[in-house]
Parts: structure tokens; C-alpha cells; sequence
């Protein structure tokens, strides 16, 4: 049996920062990764198309001044393969591999009081003890597929988004059929239209999607940035969502006129990026937010020539309850002879045949079928392992499968002794600029372990009154939004069964390092110490 102080699953941008912080701190760490790499979403998601939609300059690691350096991202928008490649640096830059295990499945961690420590065993059978157990599992690496009748009869190619093959995948004089029209989707569609004989687009809910307006960075450019990151980075820690690429609005919307409104979203739209933070009240209010919704739709009557697919692919619902999406050319698919646009709300998906779909009214003969339908998010890598803690309790017993998730700072949970989850529920994280939300959840889990190490302290565990209040906190803020009226992937709408309490903090990344900030300065208030 091996034994560590601590053991940390996943090796995305989590879990490499924290195996070098647990090093630094002169501790003997483990990680286990699932996959035969380091990159966690990053190198599963290779699908056509994927891109990230935080801006490459915030979407990078701070804490060390020589890697911002030598490190240039080449677009404005960063593609799979290059930030795969920049997590590749990191490993190899801080020499991180040694300490990973790949290939490696953590399918159990219980809690053994008696010895004040997490017995971990893998899918090979192997066990490990550690005083620590931290999940840096992500809150979008467990995909999911709906559960089709005939899935299994299918006798052409299948992929889903989130495990895209490593080989490459044409789609060259095929029939393909894409279902789902969330963030991959709408990425993978325009990409996938260029190559296939004829693409399917199986929608089942329009979405909201502005320009990206991707495009590379010239150099000097990025000298510039590199120049004055420090005060770019104090900027961001100020932000609601760890960008500056459009500060939130300061004005509501009914503020300036339908004119100033008008020009407004206009210009945004040609810089590209997201606009529910264009006014303050975008996320408060439902009739402010109707205008930068009817703008949207104005903007996909405009570019889709057809009336009726224009329709179709126009939103209803409230402008950010879903998770916006950002493009490159999607609505302009859909102008293109080889594309067909099936609405599933209308006319519902019956079962997967030998040779393809059928809905209620039709058959559509299929080589191929891309499922883009998106994750099991926030909680479903979290379940996938049999976490118990004291009593034997399991996590996903004590969050009732997610309907009722109680955490205190998104960072602990009460029962779950020296566990941390890193961007875990009832944290800022999908929400926010993920890698810098990252770098302060491992910060502050580093802090705290050497908080523990240098008073000798054995054991933390989050009090249950203190999550209790941290809880009821996240849902009052969340509940003073529009963000929780919607169903979308936020709150496990997207999987059959699944419905889970709006599991984000809301108030903003610098608000939220603030409060985190007061909790270890004030000797971990809301933890019990032993």
C-alpha cells in the first residue's frame, strides 16, 4: 500500500498547479489522471472546431513570472491544440510527470477516522492512503449521452464531443447527423459542414450565440501585455469574472435610449465576446434583458436567409440562463445547401436506427452521429467516485444526487474531513475565468494545508452551520438573478433525471476572494480544527 500526504485526482489545470504547490510545501503528493496525458477537458475535448471562450491572454496560469513570459498564445481565442500544448509546458516546465499516474481511475476514497486519513483505490486495484484527498476533477469532464432507444444499433460512426477520438476524424461525402447545439456544438457544426455530403442539425433548444471575432495576435500586441501584466492582473482581481475584456456595465439599460441601446450592442457585436454584462441589469431584470434578446434575434434574422430556419433557430428564453455561446460562422451554416436543421422540440427524436434517426416524421439515413449533448456538470465527476466520508456517509447520498448540494466556500464539505474540491459547487467557477479561479482555490487549499502542517493540526472539516449559511448565501445571491429561471447544464437540466439547487456564487471572483481571504485570516472561521 502506498501512503502520501496527499493524493489529488485529475491532471488538468487543477491538478497540475496543485501537485506543484503540495511540492513547494515539501509534501509527498500522488496524482491520478484517467487519461495517458496531462490536460484534463482539454484532452479529451479535440473535437472540430474547439476553442476556448475566455479570452488566451486571462487564460493562463499567473503564479509564475518567468512562464508568462515565455509563453505566447498566437490567437485571441486559443484553439484545443495550443492550450493543450501550453498544459504540456507546464507539466514539463515544472517537471510534474514523475508524480502523475496515468491511465489510472480513482473509483473509490473513503474517509478512515480511525487513522485520520482517505484510503483511495484505483481501477487497478491498487490502494493508497493519504491524510489529503483533493479533486481537481473539473466541472465539465463527465459527458453525457442521452439514452436513446436503439443506441446500441447503430452500424455507423458515433462520437461524442467530450471523448473525441486522438486520431483524425473525416467526414468527407458523409451523411452526418450532429444532435445538441450547446457551446460544442455550435463550435463543431460550421467545421463539420464544410467536410460532410449533408449535416443533420438535431436541435432541441436554440441558442443564444454572438461573433467571436477570433483573430491572431500580432507581436506587438503581446509584447505589450507581457510588459504590464502585473497591472493587468491586479485589474482582473477586481472583475466579476476574471477577464477585463468588457468591464460590467455601470448603467441599466433603460438608462439610455433604444438609439444609444441599439448602438451599443451593435458595437459589441463586432468586437465579439459576450454581452450580458453590457448593462448591469441584464442578469436582474427580464425586460432589460428582452432587448439584448431581441437584438440577438435580429441579428439571426439578418444573416439566415431563409424565414422559417431563421425562426427556428431564434431564442425565447431569458439571454444568459443558458451558458452564451460564442461563434465562428455558425448562424451563417445554416445558409449553406448541405445543411438541414431538425427541430426536435417539434419533431422529437424516436430512437437511433441500423442506418440512422428517426423522429415522430421522419427518417434520416446517417454514416455518422456526433452527440454534442453536453456533460454531466458540476456534479457528475464528483460521483463517479464512491467518496464516503465519516460514518461512512457518501457524497452523493449527502447531496441528495444534487438537489440539494451543501458546500462551504465551494472549497469543503461537513463529513468530508482534509477534503478539498477545487472550483467545486457553490464556488465562482463556471462562471468565471476557470484557470484563475483555479489558481486561487490552490492557493488557498496550499495555505491552509501549511496552516495545518506548521500548528500540527490533524484535521479540517467544514462546520455544518458554516456550510449551512455559506449555501443559503449562494441562493439568495443566485436567486436576486435571473441565472436560476432557466434550464441549462448550471442546474443538471440537461440530464434525464437530474435537477440540482443553482450551484454557482454569482457575487463575482473578487468579491468571493475576499471572503476566502477573511475565513484563513481569521484562523479558518466556519472550520473545526483537531
Amino acid at each position: 500500500m502506498d501512503n502520501y500526504d496527499a493524493i489529488v485526482v485529475g491532471a488538468g489545470f487543477s491538478g497540475l498547479y496543485m501537485l506543484h504547490r503540495l511540492r513547494e510545501a515539501g509534501l509527498s503528493a500522488r496524482v491520478y489522471e484517467v487519461g495517458d496525458n496531462v490536460g484534463g477537458v482539454w484532452y479529451w475535448n479535440r473535437y472540430p472546431g474547439a476553442r476556448c471562450d475566455v479570452e488566451s491572454i486571462y487564460y493562463n496560469f499567473t503564479f509564475s513570472k518567468e512562464l508568462l513570459q515565455e509563453w505566447t498564445w498566437t490567437s485571441r481565442y486559443a484553439e484545443q491544440p495550443e492550450i493543450l500544448a501550453y498544459l504540456n509546458h507546464v507539466a514539463d516546465r515544472f517537471d510534474l510527470r514523475r508524480d502523475i499516474q496515468f491511465d489510472t481511475r480513482v473509483v473509490s476514497a473513503h474517509y478512515i477516522e480511525a487513522a485520520g486519513k482517505w484510503r483511495v483505490e484505483t481501477n487497478d486495484g491498487r490502494v493508497a492512503m493519504a491524510k489529503y484527498f483533493i479533486s481537481g476533477v473539473g466541472c465539465l469532464s463527465t459527458s453525457s449521452t442521452p439514452r436513446f432507444e436503439g443506441l446500441d444499433t447503430f452500424g455507423g460512426e458515433q462520437y461524442h464531443t467530450g471523448t473525441w477520438p486522438h486520431e483524425p476524424v473525416s467526414f468527407e461525402g458523409k451523411r452526418v447527423g450532429v444532435i445538441g447545439t450547446g457551446s460544442s456544438g455550435v463550435q463543431a457544426i460550421p467545421q463539420v459542414a464544410r467536410q460532410a455530403a449533408h449535416l443533420y442539425v438535431f436541435q432541441r433548444t436554440a441558442q443564444y450565440s454572438t461573433p467571436a471575432a477570433n483573430r491572431p495576435y500580432d507581436r506587438e500586441y503581446v509584447e505589450g501585455i507581457k510588459a504590464n501584466y502585473p497591472a493587468i492582473r491586479e485589474q482582473v482581481l477586481k472583475s466579476w469574472g476574471g477577464t477585463t475584456t468588457r468591464p460590467r456595465g455601470d448603467r441599466c439599460a433603460f438608462e439610455d435610449t433604444e438609439a444609444e441601446r441599439r448602438n451599443r450592442y451593435e458595437q459589441a457585436w463586432k468586437e465579439g465576446g459576450w454581452m450580458h454584462g453590457l448593462y448591469k441589469d441584464l442578469v436582474t431584470d427580464p425586460r432589460a434583458n428582452e432587448t439584448v434578446g431581441e437584438f440577438i434575434r435580429g441579428k439571426i434574422r439578418e444573416i439566415v436567409k431563409a424565414p422559417e430556419i431563421a425562426a427556428k433557430l431564434a431564442p425565447t428564453y431569458l439571454y444568459g440562463v443558458k451558458r452564451p455561446v460564442m461563434d465562428t460562422g455558425y448562424f451563417e451554416t445554416y445558409n449553406r445547401d448541405n445543411v438541414t436543421l431538425v427541430d426536435v422540440k417539434a419533431d422529437p427524436i424516436v430512437k437511433i436506427t441500423p442506418t440512422g434517426l428517426r423522429t415522430r416524421d421522419a427518417d434520416y439515413p446517417l454514416d455518422a452521429i456526433i452527440f454534442a449533448t453536453g456533460y454531466d456538470a458540476m456534479t457528475g465527476a464528483l460521483f463517479r467516485i464512491d467518496i464516503r466520508g465519516k460514518d461512512g456517509v457518501s457524497l452523493r447520498d449527502k447531496w441528495s444526487n444534487g438537489e440539494r448540494i451543501r458546500t462551504y466556500l465551494g472549497l469543503a464539505t461537513a463529513g468530508f474531513p482534509n477534503m478539498f474540491t477545487i472550483t467545486g459547487p457553490e464556488s465562482p467557477s463556471v462562471l468565471s475565468n476557470m484557470v484563475w479561479s483555479i489558481e486561487q482555490h490552490v492557493e488557498w487549499i496550499d495555505a491552509c494545508i501549511r496552516h495545518m502542517e506548521v500548528n500540527r493540526i490533524a484535521v479540517i472539516e467544514a462546520k455544518p452551520q458554516a456550510e449551512e449559511a455559506w449555501s443559503r448565501h449562494c441562493h439568495e445571491v443566485a436567486d436576486a438573478t435571473l441565472f436560476p429561471k432557466g434550464d441549462s447544464w448550471y442546474n443538471g437540466s440537461n440530464v434525464e433525471g437530474k435537477k440540482m439547487s443553482f450551484p454557482i456564487y454569482l457575487a463575482g471572483i473578487s468579491v468571493y476572494r475576499e471572503i476566502c481571504d477573511r475565513v484563513a485570516a481569521n484562523g479558518y472561521d466556519g472550520f473545526q480544527q483537531a
